[in-house]
């Protein structure tokens, strides 16, 4: 299973990708370092590239890359996630529809993650020429858009604290795995 970042970020990758292609995301998780216990701590490095490849395997993004913060403020701070996209220019009407795909998958994950919720609006900015560095398979003349989309996730706070939201991310992910096995299971059972 792909972890608290990923989850949080591959699923608003996925929605740009259903209205306009992406050629490279970028995805920045930023954890207090409270939450963060020794078995992420020793795994930096595989989270980075597990999480960039979904980023492109499972998002659909062209090109990923995948970045995590542990972040030693105190009081602990709640996680939060950076979702880049970039995407060839596209006309005012396709960001309309960019941002209703976005704003329906955060909803349906909301559904399982209660305190997963959309930050600031959805930023749409126009690029310059180039893409630095150009997305090696994609590499076109013309100008870009990014898509940025910032993302809040607080724990409900049951047993874990509130800024815990990067391990309810998790629990919520694999209950909802869980019961989709057990489905499949009873279904196939019939």
């Amino acid at each position: 299973m792909v972890r608290c970042g990923g989850q949080a970020t591959i699923p608003v990758v996925a929605a740009v990708g259903s209205v306009v292609p992406v050629l490279h995301a970028e995805v920045v998780a930023s954890i207090t370092s409270k939450s963060a216990g020794p078995g992420t701590r020793a795994s930096i490095d595989e989270f980075t590239e597990s999480t960039s490849a979904a980023v492109t395997k499972v998002g659909g993004a062209a090109r990923g890359t995948a970045i995590i913060i542990l972040n030693p403020a105190e009081p602990p701070t709640i996680m939060r996630d950076t979702v880049l996209a970039v995407t060839d220019r596209f006309d005012d009407g396709a960001r309309a529809d960019v941002e209703s795909a976005v704003l329906r998958q955060i909803a349906a994950v909301a559904e399982c993650v209660p305190g997963y919720r959309l930050k600031q609006a959805v930023r749409f900015t126009d690029e310059g020429d180039e893409l630095d560095p150009p997305v090696p398979s994609t590499r076109r003349s013309g100008r870009y858009t990014s898509i940025t989309v910032i993302l809040e996730v607080t724990g409900v706070a049951m047993y874990l604290p509130a800024y815990a939201g990067n391990l309810d991310i998790m629990t919520s992910a694999a209950v909802r795995t869980a019961e989709h096995l057990v489905t499949v299971r009873r279904e196939g059972a019939t």
